[in-house]
């Protein structure tokens, strides 16, 4: 792939797509570590490491990693390590992705503080969109994610 002198356009052999910024990922959001139970997780990566419990729901837990804006997130729905990377908008990311040669897994979809979808590269590799368009999780002082009255997540505009 290269890069041409115009920002914006990421080029492929004769495929060209407009994006917003020069890149699609924008950071890393998350390491998603797969843990048999919860609290286990919590009592080795919580405990025993160190790391500050930033917000809990029933099956997942977000801790701070130092120096960055990036969480480690215990979970117990699904069993492989996860990258998550943060985008714009995980439809356009979808897009581009798939006019250079990666392919969708699992299309956009809604989620309680954006949009997520699933794409591979070329090479198959998954990887873990996120955007942030509807704001970040409400929590109270003990780090549990507060609920609205239909028990759906609150989330506090950015």
């Amino acid at each position: 792939m290269t890069v041409p002198a115009c920002p914006g356009s990421v080029q492929n052999d004769a495929r060209s797509v407009q994006v917003d910024s020069p890149t699609v990922f924008e950071k890393f959001d998350c390491l998603q570590v797969p843990v048999p139970d919860l609290e286990a997780g919590l009592a080795f990566y919580r405990d025993g490491l160190g790391h500050e419990l930033l917000w809990r729901r029933e099956r997942s837990a977000g801790l701070r990693l130092p120096g960055t804006d990036a969480e480690i997130v215990l979970q117990t729905e699904r069993p492989e390590l996860e990258v998550n990377l943060t985008v714009a908008s995980a439809d356009a990311a979808v897009e581009q992705i798939v006019a250079v040669g990666g392919r969708v897994l699992v299309p956009p979809f809604d989620i309680p503080i954006g949009r997520c979808a699933v794409v591979a590269d070329p090479w198959g590799n998954r990887l873990v969109l996120l955007d942030g368009s509807k704001g970040r999780l409400a929590t109270g002082d003990d780090g549990r994610v507060l609920l609205d009255e239909h028990g759906r997540p609150r989330v506090a505009p950015r």
